[in-house]
C-alpha cells in the first residue's frame, strides 16, 4: 500500500490531497485566518491520525472476529513544548460500542492496540528523511 499526503498552501489558499494506492481525496482544512499556514497544525493532525487508525482498525478487527460496532470514541492527548521539541506524554482513550460482551469488546480493544499501524509506527520511531528540496526565486 502506498500512502501520500500533499499540502499547497499560498495566501488565503490551503488544499490537502490524500492518496492510497489508487485511492485519491481530499479533506478540507482551511488556512489560518492571517491567510498563509494550515488552520491545523501538526500536532493535532498527528493526533487525528492516531485517532482515525485506532477507529478504522477497530471496525476492521471487528469485522474479523465477527463483531458488530456501533460507535467508537477515541481521544488522544499529549503535550509538545517549543518548536522542534517532540512530543511527550501521548497516550489515548477509546469507547467502543458492540453487539458483544463485555469482555469480547475488551479483546477486540486490546487486540486492535496491537495492530494498529500508526501507533506501531511511532511506537517503532521509524526514520523520516527530507529527500528531495526545490527552491524557487521570485
Amino acid at each position: 500500500m502506498n500512502v501520500s499526503a500533499r499540502i499547497t498552501n499560498s495566501r488565503g489558499v490551503h488544499q490537502v490531497t490524500l492518496q492510497t494506492d489508487d485511492n485519491v481525496h481530499s479533506i478540507d482544512i482551511p488556512p489560518k485566518p492571517t491567510g498563509f499556514g494550515s488552520s491545523a497544525n501538526g500536532a493535532e493532525l498527528l493526533f487525528l491520525a492516531l485517532a482515525t487508525c485506532y477507529c478504522n482498525d477497530i471496525y476492521r478487527e471487528a469485522a474479523r472476529m465477527g463483531i458488530e460496532v456501533r460507535q467508537v470514541e477515541v481521544e488522544v492527548t499529549g503535550e509538545f513544548g517549543g518548536p522542534g521539541e517532540a512530543g511527550t506524554s501521548i497516550e489515548y482513550k477509546a469507547r467502543v460500542t458492540a453487539a458483544a460482551t463485555d469482555e469480547q469488546i475488551r479483546d477486540l480493544m486490546a487486540h486492535t492496540d496491537t495492530v494498529a499501524e500508526i501507533q506501531n509506527t511511532l511506537r517503532a520511531g521509524t526514520s523520516v528523511t527530507l529527500s528531495h528540496i526545490e527552491a524557487v526565486a521570485v
